[in-house]
Formats: C-alpha cells, sequence, structure tokens
C-alpha cells in the first residue's frame, strides 16, 4: 500500500487542502494521502524542516512526501525530486531539503514542468508517477544535489553549551537544539546550570517527566528526539516569559557562588 504525507502552510480550513485531496484522489486513488502537518508558519523552512526531519522515518520505506512550505518555483528554486534513506520528496529546493535529511540524498532530479502546471498539479502527478513506478529520469533532468542553509547548531566548550530555541510546540514548549549527546560530553557527572533568556531563569536539574517537578515550576527534559527542551509543568512557557524561537539557552558550569535555586531565584545569574 502506497502513502503520500502532506506538510503544507495552509489552514485545516484552506481550500487548497480540499483541491489537493481531490486531484490526488482522482490520480492516484490507489495511495493514502497522510496529513503529516498543516500550518507551518508561511514560508519557514526551518519550521518546517524541524517537523518533517522528525517525522518522514516513521512513514513506510517508499512514501512520497509532498511539501507545500515556500513552494513555488523560481529560476534559482526549481521543484525537484529528491530519493533520500528509503522515502521520496517533492518540493522547492529552497534550502529545506538539506535541513530535513542532513546528509546526501541517493538522487535528485529537478522536474520537467513544461506544461507550466501550478505546484499542487505538478506534485500530484509526480507522487502518482512515483507510486506507479515510473523510472525518476522520465520526470525530469538528474542534477547533482540540493540548496544547502545550514542548520543552527549548539557551540560547545568545555565548561559552556550555548543553544538556541529552534521549536516552540503546541503547549508553548521550548525545544532547543541541544542534543542529549552533547550535553553529556560536556556535563558528565558535574553540577550545571540550564539558563534561558541570558540570566533570568534557570534550573539546575534534568527531569524525565513534565510531573516531576511541581505544577509552575521550570522543567527540563530530553524529549522523544532526544533534544533538550524547556518547559513549565501545566503553563505555557513560551507564552509567560516571552520566548521565541532563536532565543538563547545557555549550560553553564554551576560554580560554588551560584545558589541553588530556579524559576523565581534568578536575581543574581
Amino acid at each position: 500500500m502506497a502513502f503520500i504525507t502532506l506538510t503544507t502552510e495552509w489552514r485545516e480550513s484552506d481550500f487548497f487542502h480540499g483541491i489537493l485531496r481531490g486531484r490526488l484522489a482522482t490520480v492516484c486513488p490507489e495511495a493514502i494521502a497522510v496529513t503529516n502537518a498543516s500550518g507551518i508558519p508561511p514560508f519557514n523552512i526551518t519550521h518546517g524542516s524541524f517537523v518533517i526531519r522528525n517525522t518522514f522515518s516513521h512513514y513506510p520505506e517508499g512514501t512520497v512526501h509532498l511539501i507545500f512550505i515556500h513552494s513555488e518555483s523560481s529560476e534559482g528554486q526549481p521543484h525537484i525530486i529528491v530519493k533520500a534513506k528509503g522515502h521520496w520528496f517533492i518540493g522547492a529546493d529552497n534550502g529545506i531539503f538539506n535541513l530535513i535529511l542532513n546528509s546526501p540524498p541517493d538522487l535528485v532530479i529537478s522536474l520537467d514542468n513544461s506544461d507550466e502546471d501550478d505546484e499542487i498539479t505538478l506534485f500530484v502527478k509526480t507522487a502518482a508517477a512515483i507510486i506507479k513506478g515510473t523510472a525518476p529520469d522520465k520526470l525530469g533532468k538528474k542534477i547533482n544535489g540540493f540548496s544547502e542553509k545550514v542548520p543552527l547548531r549548539a557551540t560547545i566548550d568545555k565548561n559552556v553549551i550555548i543553544g538556541s530555541v529552534i521549536f516552540i510546540d503546541s503547549y508553548g514548549n521550548a525545544i532547543t537544539n541541544i542534543t542529549r549527546e552533547i550535553f553529556a560530553r560536556v556535563f558528565d557527572s558535574r553540577d550545571f546550570r540550564i539558563l534561558i533568556k541570558s540570566n533570568k531563569y534557570f534550573t539546575e536539574k534534568i527531569s524525565r517527566h513534565y510531573s516531576d517537578e511541581p505544577v509552575g515550576e521550570l522543567v527540563t527534559r530530553f524529549n522523544s528526539v532526544d533534544l533538550l527542551e524547556v518547559s513549565i509543568n501545566g503553563a505555557d512557557m513560551c507564552q509567560l516569559f516571552g520566548v521565541e524561537t532563536g532565543d538563547v539557552v545557555r549550560v553553564e558550569v554551576r560554580s560554588p557562588e551560584h545558589s541553588r535555586g530556579g524559576l523565581f531565584n534568578n536575581q543574581k545569574g
């Protein structure tokens, strides 16, 4: 059974969803179309790539992923097919594929759009052709690679990790680019402080569950994709503290002069 995932900038109420699903049902009725995510902030390929990077591998190999994020083509941003890690991806060559995969692809095809189709029509036709077994080189021209956008990575020193918020989830939890592996490399068996928005708010422990801390207290934990997440048990932290993507999250060695504390013991930081 074939699967096609849809990741879009569109609100659930947008008529584009109906057009896309209707055309898929007409052209490729044997495939199951699944909404992977919708309502991605318009043109925000960083947000979109985070969602796709952490979801695509949960679908069966051979799944075709349609990406409608900043998806209009231009002379320097053609529509392409990417085959990688057993999956197919269709979208605009705007840098998102490098952020999703962070590794070389198996194949990249620049799509032939001599009929000047809009992206919905072109992506549907291309997905149907792939599922029906059409050779990719019949759909366009093979090219050497795709555009690259450098991902924002945490910087490390022997006593400090400086990361940033890269995603805010539906609960207002701030997901950072600090991985479990980097954290362990620098702070294994060492006391530390985790500070968000400079020294204004901090905590000094890693929890396993949100409920490990009292309601209203900061929680720092590694989530299901092994990234450091900062939240408040029972509240929307990003709304309360005005945290936005790009804000700095700093992990440092806890010095003896630092008073132990957390959310509201932050005057000396």
